[in-house]
């Protein structure tokens, strides 16, 4: 899991750092108003940065678990160290539910 973890965090460092030249060459991309060849060339630019730079391979993970699906978005945790934790009292204005 620690491998998941850390190639999750790759992928966030290069998000953050390609994010503002992605949205620069796709508002080009996307401007009709421009002549075709540098819509072309934006085009090229852009399939050129790393793939990893792409907001879509990003991945809600559990930080303490790695775990990919059924994480709560408030707390970063899955729904199981959620339960866990809640349960034992670590986290703040969490109660197990009786009715």
């Amino acid at each position: 899991m620690k491998n998941l973890i850390e190639r999750d965090k790759k992928r966030r460092y290069l998000f953050n750092k390609f994010e503002k030249k992605r949205l620069e060459l796709s508002s080009i991309i996307h401007n009709k108003a421009l002549p075709q060849n540098i819509r072309w060339k934006a085009t090229q630019k852009l399939a050129s940065l790393p793939k990893d730079s792409s907001k879509t391979r990003l991945r809600n993970r559990c930080v303490l678990t790695g775990r990919g699906r059924a994480t709560y978005r408030q707390f970063r945790l899955s729904r199981i160290m959620l339960r866990d934790l809640g349960g034992k009292g670590f986290i703040p204005g969490l109660r197990k539910s009786s009715w």
